[in-house]
């Protein structure tokens, strides 16, 4: 299997796309005028559309310190201003803008999140009553139809059908989000963060990410489910931020698990990685690996054959918690500690390709 995660889990891991280089807010989109709706929705989907899409806006992301902006999706789930979407829409920047149907502009802040699950709160500083989304109280149930709305290929707040193929799903990498909900809706950079609709118009999910088969070249679009009175909702809407551990190293995704463990392509700087002496690749001026990162080979004792396992095994600790780490470099054999940071304070931990070449 081949991932793609967006703006990192679609978005800033694979948002090249939508990526504006400029300092200060991003510039506001002319809203286009609503376009002939995609596969010929029946009448009962069009009509669920068209209610729910007010409630629905895109997220404009920036960072004036790297200049790396993004755009995502995300849905009004109270009428004071409350919008959920993907965390890592939102992960990566600081200053932060929606977008409405109406045509106006608000400025938000990300008021809570929940990294492991990749779903965060924005909250709009001012404006409302806003339409919303209401969250469903009920589980949802493999074979119904779906409907996602996003802002994807260029599209503005258009409509995704599919169905639901099954609950629970695991996105075989340690850093995307486990127990989501698996989807034939055809979903692309921009759509994450957005809702996932169920034939009452009630959100069941938040689109996250996809996996696209090699074999057949199918597609399987993913969201985080939701559901109100549940515990990651209910603590989002408490204002809880629920970051995960990180040593601050970006894995080598060509040449870890064959390495014998996972192969560090680069620290992060000023972090707990960096401050332990921790080594990245080399590569020359033409991008060609010169010198193998180091190895990591296991956490705590227990041995990490590649890097999803060291990620696993990292992240069975806490923010805080002190680990140890066994590493080779050049043939030879290390250890050191390191104490772990939560990955929203590591500014420099970005989703991009990583390896110096094939």
């Amino acid at each position: 299997m081949r991932s793609g995660p967006w703006l990192p889990v679609l978005l800033l891991l694979a948002l090249g796309a939508y990526l504006f280089p400029q300092t200060g807010p991003a510039p506001a989109v002319p809203i286009p005028e609503t376009r002939t709706l995609p596969n010929q929705l029946p009448p009962e989907t069009k009509t669920l559309f068209e209610q729910a899409r007010p409630a629905v806006v895109r997220v404009e992301s920036l960072d004036p310190a790297t200049r790396e902006a993004g755009i995502g999706t995300g849905f009004f789930i109270t009428d004071s201003g409350q919008v959920l979407t993907a965390y890592h829409v939102v992960s990566t920047g600081t200053l932060f803008r929606v977008n409405t149907l109406s045509g106006k502009t608000y400025s938000a802040r990300v008021t809570a999140f929940d990294a492991a699950s990749d779903v965060a709160i924005l909250s709009v500083l001012n404006g409302g009553p806003f339409p919303y989304l209401k969250v469903t109280t009920r589980a949802p149930r493999p074979g119904e139809t779906v409907l996602a709305i996003g802002n994807s290929d260029g599209d503005y707040l258009q409509p995704r059908r599919g169905q639901l193929l099954r609950l629970g799903a695991q996105a075989g990498r340690a850093d995307f989000p486990q127990g989501t909900l698996e989807m034939t809706a055809p979903l692309a950079p921009g759509d994450s963060g957005g809702p996932v609709l169920d034939g009452n118009g009630q959100a069941i999910g938040v689109v996250s990410y996809i996996l696209v088969d090699d074999n057949d070249i199918t597609q399987r679009s993913y969201a985080v489910p939701v559901q109100e009175g549940g515990d990651l909702l209910a603590a989002l809407r408490r204002g809880e931020r629920r970051d995960v551990p990180v040593v601050g190293m970006v894995f080598d995704p060509v040449h870890s698990g064959a390495a014998g463990g996972g192969v560090l392509s680069r620290v992060a700087r000023g972090s707990p990685a960096e401050r332990a002496g921790l080594r990245g690749s080399e590569c020359d001026r033409s991008g060609n690996l010169t010198q193998l990162g180091d190895i990591i080979t296991s956490v705590n004792g227990a041995a990490t054959p590649d890097a999803d396992a060291v990620i696993t095994a990292v992240r069975r600790a806490k923010v805080g918690d002190t680990i140890d780490l066994e590493y080779r470099r050049d043939g030879r054999a290390f250890q050191t500690q390191v104490t772990l940071v939560g990955k929203a304070t590591v500014r420099d931990l970005r989703d991009q390709p990583t390896s110096c070449g094939p």
